[in-house]
């Protein structure tokens, strides 16, 4: 008379296969989790930069050399944007660098560069 079954060998290999594909499995939704929020900060990071350069173009005056830092609220995230002007070698046009950072655990993290080019109205 034979046994049917499985035996204790073989059951272990099945969960340490389960148990595998499930760590992989729980890995890839967490980068996918990463994935979407790095994408919405970067979102808002976009807009406050695109606001800021848009406020520079607004006042219609050609804006001073130097540095600058605005707080920027954004669907309640605090981002920091660092406005950096330079002079181009045509002095009616200056360069403007505007650098999107957040705070994350004390550590100002840079999440987005956007960089145009303002002349003399």
């Amino acid at each position: 008379m034979k046994q049917r079954g499985f035996t204790l060998v073989e059951i272990l290999v099945a969960l340490a296969v389960v148990a595998i594909t499930l760590s992989a499995g729980l890995q890839a939704t967490g980068a996918l989790t990463r994935a979407a929020t790095r994408q919405s900060d970067q979102w808002l990071a976009q807009l406050c930069a695109e606001n800021e350069l848009t406020r520079l173009r607004l006042t219609r005056q050609l804006p001073g050399v130097g540095d600058s830092t605005v707080t920027c609220e954004q669907a309640g995230h605090t981002l920091q944007v660092r406005l950096s002007v330079l002079p181009t070698p045509n002095p009616n046009f200056r360069r403007i660098d505007a650098v999107v950072t957040a705070p994350v655990d004390g550590v100002a993290v840079q999440l987005l560069t956007l960089s145009t080019v303002l002349g003399r109205y």
